[in-house]
Formats: structure tokens, C-alpha cells, sequence
């Protein structure tokens, strides 16, 4: 799911973002969105971070939400090179984020797999931070691919 979800149009690679819900509108607006649409979503993003952030630590933030505006499971990935006070379990900064909307009814459990998936590449690469020398979304997508294949 992953692989087919990261696209090169979907990956922001310097983040313009200062804070928390400048974060999520900037990464919700390349989904390209119907206004009152993009307003229900950043809602519903919200509403999850209230309960408990979605930076994970280490530099990694995976907001995600279900919503019943999108048909699809839809991936964003963005880059903060400065960084972005997202309230991170660890206190520190989020440079990388993935955003994951989904509709409510998601009958392969793409959205669960994709959660997984994600989790899974964050782990291999949270160390090296690697991802923040990329200069095009080309690069990072290919890079995140390859991590992501390595298994």
C-alpha cells in the first residue's frame, strides 16, 4: 500500500510550516481539496492530535484521520528541514511528516496496512536522517521506496 500511495506530487520537500496547525494545512493543501472540504479534514486532524500528538518522536510526526469527504486512502509527505514544534512525545522538533487520510468505510484495511508500513520505514530511517539531504521529491520518494523494499 505504501508504494502505491508515495507519489512525487504529493511530497512537499522544504515545508513552509511554523507550527502545529500551519503543518497540517500545508500538507493537506496538496491534495488539491474543495475549501469546506480541506476545513472538515484539518477538523478531524485536530480533534486526533487533542487526544494525543502524532509526533512520534525522534524528527517523525504521522498525523492521520479517517473522513467522510475522501474516497480513498490518500499519503502526503513533507520535509521541514528547520524543523516544526509539533508537541512530539520526545519534546523535539518534527522534520519529517506523513499524512494519512482515509475514508471511514475502508473495506482492505488500506489505511491500517498503510499506518503499519509507514511505521515500519520510520524505523529504519529515524537515525540517519537522510531524508532531510533530499533537494526534489523525486529523491526522497525513490529513497523511501527503497527503504520501504528492503523490508
Amino acid at each position: 500500500m505504501f508504494a502505491q500511495l508515495l507519489r512525487e506530487d504529493r511530497v512537499i520537500i522544504n515545508m513552509k510550516a511554523k507550527d502545529k496547525d500551519s503543518a497540517l494545512q500545508e500538507l493537506l493543501s496538496v491534495l488539491n481539496l474543495k475549501p469546506e472540504q480541506e476545513k472538515l479534514i484539518l477538523e478531524q486532524l485536530k480533534k486526533r492530535e487533542a487526544i494525543g500528538s502524532t509526533g512520534v518522536g525522534k524528527g517523525v510526526a504521522i498525523p492521520h484521520a479517517r473522513s467522510v469527504v475522501v474516497d480513498d486512502v490518500h499519503l502526503v509527505v513533507g520535509v521541514s528541514k528547520e524543523g516544526i514544534d509539533f508537541q512530539a512525545l520526545d519534546g523535539k522538533p518534527v522534520h519529517l511528516f506523513f499524512l494519512l487520510i482515509a475514508p471511514p468505510q475502508d473495506l482492505g484495511a488500506r489505511y491500517l496496512i498503510t499506518l503499519g508500513e509507514i511505521a515500519n520505514v520510520v524505523r529504519k530511517i529515524v537515525s540517519s536522517k537522510e531524508y532531510l539531504n533530499f533537494e526534489n521529491p523525486r529523491e526522497l520518494v525513490d529513497y523511501l521506496l527503497k527503504i520501504y523494499r528492503e523490508g
